[in-house]
């Protein structure tokens, strides 16, 4: 008798298991492509929509604010030399920052002296003459002013306080706490987003000595020239917002002699919030502002 041969098909077996790595690839690259599509939806709604959402409702918010000028309805100090609100006393400098500077990229935010510490030409200040006018404080998260940067073609509400919600991410720059109102002795210190939100500090490394940056609130426009660039720092650096604005962090860069002052400071490197940059100005002039 032949011995029988037995033959023992294994093809039908592997094309099940191609089948089954086939399906579980499929299904990877869908979800994949799932998560990709998310991903980039987000980053859109981020990197465009919050921008475009932001920079409409800051446009509009400088429009009321200039027609509530014109009208007469402010509730700003229409120019009264106040430095606080009765009863309250500011000390500069103190509770400005929790956490380090503030400012964002979106993600984050972070800005040779002119006299040293010169107050104000043509409206006084150290030196002799008459004090220059002094903003009061307003209430806190309320937008009372604008932020003027002709290199940047940047005209941005100012609001007091740098909460994220309430001030920076509607594409304001906010005032921190503590510091001087346009026009007094001391800092007066902005932070502002330099990418999403409106991201009014995106382009604020452009600024040079002698740039003029100037302040609007209810008649009076508070002028001042940018003098020192602080290319970085770390969040953490609150000299750079004190009285006498000098950096804790590098010494070589600030002042040393009383003034008025403005900084400005946002996140750097972009999309990062990772170091701060500082641009520092003093006052210039204060006039009357017409409309």
């Amino acid at each position: 008798m032949r011995d029988r041969v037995r033959v023992v098909v294994q093809g039908r077996g592997r094309r099940a298991g191609r089948a089954g790595l086939a399906r579980l690839l499929w299904v990877g690259a869908e979800v994949i492509t799932t998560v990709g599509v998310v991903v980039a939806l987000l980053v859109v709604h981020q990197v465009w929509w919050t921008n475009r959402q932001a920079a409409a409702g800051a446009r509009e918010q400088v429009r009321a604010l200039e027609r509530g000028w014109a009208d007469g309805e402010s509730e700003g100090s229409g120019g009264e030399e106040v430095g606080e609100r009765p009863g309250e006393e500011v000390r500069q400098g103190e509770g400005a920052v929790e956490g380090g500077l503030s400012g964002g990229s979106g993600g984050g935010s972070g800005g040779g002296a002119v006299g040293g510490a010169s107050a104000a030409s043509g409206g006084g200040g150290k030196g002799g003459g008459k004090p220059a006018p002094v903003a009061s404080a307003p209430a806190r998260d309320e937008a009372y002013g604008v932020l003027r940067i002709p290199r940047l073609g940047l005209a941005v509400p100012v609001a007091e306080g740098i909460d994220r919600r309430a001030v920076l991410d509607k594409g304001y720059v906010g005032h921190y706490p503590g510091t001087a109102q346009p026009g007094a002795e001391g800092n007066f210190a902005l932070a502002g987003h330099r990418n999403t939100h409106g991201e009014p500090f995106r382009y604020l490394n452009r600024l040079r000595e002698g740039d003029e940056v100037s302040v609007d609130l209810r008649g009076r426009r508070y002028t001042y020239v940018v003098g020192k660039v602080l290319a970085e720092t770390s969040p953490g650096d609150v000299g750079v917002i004190a009285p006498v604005p000098r950096s804790a962090v590098r010494p070589g860069y600030g002042y040393e002699g009383a003034g008025s002052y403005i900084t400005l400071t946002t996140c750097t490197p972009e999309y990062t919030s990772r170091y701060r940059l500082v641009v520092w100005g003093t006052l210039r002039n204060v006039v009357s502002a017409t409309r």
